[in-house]
């Protein structure tokens, strides 16, 4: 199934308007105000210019999310409208594998077990669509979204933002386990509609899928070390479960108006709670309760339009998209708030006591250097990758990164930034940019 560079959808809540298209050439580097820390773009895969042939690859098709292998061997690509993973050698930047996310009925021995929480509505078997050991109707491909890792590193997770028959997101979405010694798909699990974020809890117990398209979050048993054992032990609804029936054959806009938006998802570190971005309408951090599986309540008195959360060391982070923020707040402070959530009528309460980053606008994926000194942000609307002073929440220094930046990742040794940017049909994007990062700390 060929597919072209496509134009992207808008991003819930957030209207994109016109930007000059940026492409930073090889060696453009930036310093911080005192010398003590440069980052410099060193090498990048592209494929808005096929005439460069130093930096071109076709399989760079929409850039979604990038993810380095625990064990710093190699790096992942999930390019979302190519329906394909790329696997690049971490040292010399070579692809070693091009992974695709196509599958007919002769692929059903990836299938386990089904489970209830997800079932198929509207793609139903007729006299025109033949029953599918998969559901639905038939061979379909999915687009890669975002990533985790399992099993110390042994199998990366990918969900597909839909199946490509599903022009409106409204039935089942599929997760792909890959075995990272063959770089091969192992095995196949439904979805909820629209998964975008995905996370591992600490313990290794569980692997939690956020749904965009209807306010769900799917939990999956994965303590077994056999990926046939795994298995959804509860689907938490965040407030109201979305009521989807769309047309089969006009296209809407599922990626705005859909519910909470749900995003970015994190386990804290005690693996008591799951804590899930609300990216739409009155917004706020979801908490869900592991011992009893139970939604709690929405924590809300952060900035609107939250993208991403990350929890490190003992603080919470989060982006604020749409006005460009980065906002900390101690994760003790978080924590202490949510058994006010049980005495709230409206399974909410406000926290304050926020600090604020200014960055620019349409901050996206954050991540933080392997010291929890640096957090690193790609922001798609300024094209532009910042780094901040994790302790003071002060920016330090950004640098231009190929258009519409959206996914990050860090190496192992804090050295290394990599960053995805997605395609779109003004020829901004379809890249992958790698830094460098050099610090006074390294020398």
């Amino acid at each position: 199934m060929k597919r072209t560079l496509l134009t992207l959808f808008s991003i819930c809540s957030l209207t994109l308007s016109a930007q000059t298209i940026v492409h930073p050439s090889i060696g453009t580097k930036v310093f911080t105000a005192d010398s003590s820390l440069s980052i410099e773009l060193i090498a990048k895969k592209q494929y808005y210019d096929p005439s460069d042939e130093d930096t071109a690859d076709k399989d760079i098709n929409s850039p979604k999310s990038v993810n380095m292998h625990p064990n710093g061997t190699k790096y992942y690509v999930n390019s979302l409208e190519g329906a394909t993973t790329v696997v690049y050698d971490f040292k010399t930047n070579e692809k070693l594998k091009v992974i695709h996310h196509e599958f007919t009925d002769a692929d059903t021995v990836l299938l386990g077990n089904a489970t209830p929480f997800y079932t198929f509505t509207h793609h139903l078997p007729d006299a025109n669509h033949p029953a599918s050991p998969f559901g639905g109707w038939g061979s379909f491909y999915g687009k890669p979204v975002e990533s985790t890792f399992s099993h110390r590193g042994r199998y990366l997770w990918i969900p597909y933002y839909r199946r490509s028959y599903d022009i409106n997101a409204q039935d089942p979405s599929a997760v792909a386990i890959i075995d990272t010694h063959t770089d091969s798909i192992i095995r196949l699990m439904d979805t909820g509609p629209l998964p975008k974020m995905i996370a591992t809890s600490l313990d290794g117990k569980y692997v939690a899928i956020s749904q965009w398209g209807d306010n769900t979050v799917g939990i999956i048993n994965i303590e077994s070390e056999n990926p046939f054992d795994w298995h959804y032990t509860n689907m938490a609804i965040i407030d109201q479960k979305l009521k989807l029936n769309f047309s089969l054959t006009r296209q809407v806009d599922r990626d705005n108006n859909s519910g909470h938006c749900l995003r970015g998802t994190a386990f804290t570190p005690d693996n008591h709670y799951l804590l899930v971005g609300c990216m739409a309408g009155t917004g706020g951090i979801a908490v869900v309760d592991l011992h009893t599986m139970e939604y709690l309540g929405r924590i809300t008195g952060m900035m609107p339009n939250l993208r991403h959360l990350i929890i490190r060391g003992d603080h919470l982070y989060l982006s604020i998209n749409r006005d460009g923020y980065v906002q900390k707040i101690p994760l003790s402070t978080f924590l202490s708030t949510i058994p006010t959530l049980k005495s709230s009528a409206n399974k909410t309460a406000t926290l304050s006591g926020w600090q604020n980053c200014k960055v620019g606008a349409g901050a996206r994926t954050i991540e933080m250097s392997p010291n929890n000194r640096l957090i690193f942000a790609a922001c798609n609307n300024s094209s532009s990758l910042y780094v901040i002073d994790a302790q003071s929440m002060q920016a330090l220094t950004s640098i231009s990164v190929d258009s519409y930046p959206v996914g990050l990742d860090i190496s192992a040794d804090g050295k290394y930034v990599f960053v995805t940017s997605q395609g779109r049909s003004n020829g901004g994007g379809n890249c992958v940019d790698i830094f460098q990062v050099k610090s006074e700390e390294q020398k």
